[in-house]
């Protein structure tokens, strides 16, 4: 199984064991509620956690910045990301609420004090954001409708405040009604395992 460490290399001990508990605390829970394809487990770190932490290739969360994660399902990309960036709040929301129980399960487990999950549609969610994550749950200009009321105006980071989205394949027909500036960073150029070769960062200017 592909190591975190390899490309995260300043992990503290306690983040390199949460990372190492996921793939077991994944297998239990998903026997109880299918979060995750069976075929997906065998691959876990690679199309799970690594594929998530590819928005911390793109951006280095500051201390106390507030990131909502939509349509979370397991809990991704929110809950590697909440080990990696501990001092960040992270919402985690899902509009299927056993998903959000595993959610809430494996943050416990992993001592997570980062993370608030609840089981909410993204447009019933309240409050103000820096950045909103998520893996592809819908077409870009469907997303940004949802969430665009949601960003924090003050940007505190060099990547202005907006959405990072985790999407595959050629995103050109996608996002050419996008009118709000956007910019496409491919994770081939952070991973070398070949799953990354069509696999994208979007992040779109939404302050």
């Amino acid at each position: 199984m592909i190591s975190i460490e390899s490309y995260f290399s300043e992990l503290s001990k306690n983040q390199a064991q949460q990372f190492e508990k996921l793939p077991s605390l994944y297998r239990f829970w998903n026997e109880q509620i299918n979060v995750i394809s069976r075929k997906d487990m065998e691959n876990f770190n690679e199309r799970h956690v690594l594929h998530s932490l590819g928005i911390a290739k793109v951006i280095s969360f500051k201390k106390d910045t507030q990131v909502l994660d939509v349509g979370t399902g397991g809990g991704f990309p929110g809950i590697p990301l909440a080990i990696l960036f501990p001092e960040v709040h992270f919402t985690l929301v899902d509009s299927i609420g056993k998903k959000i129980k595993v959610v809430k399960e494996i943050s416990n487990e992993l001592g997570l004090q980062n993370i608030s999950a609840h089981h909410l549609r993204a447009e019933d969610v309240q409050g103000k954001y820096h950045f909103i994550v998520s893996r592809a749950v819908t077409q870009m200009p469907e997303f940004i409708g949802w969430v665009s009321s949601k960003i924090e105006k003050k940007s505190a980071h060099d990547l202005k405040n907006g959405i990072l989205y985790l999407k595959g394949g050629d995103l050109k027909e996608e996002l050419s009604s996008v009118k709000q500036k956007h910019r496409i960073y491919s994770l081939s150029d952070y991973f070398e395992e070949p799953f990354f070769e069509t696999k994208k960062v979007v992040h779109v200017e939404l302050n």
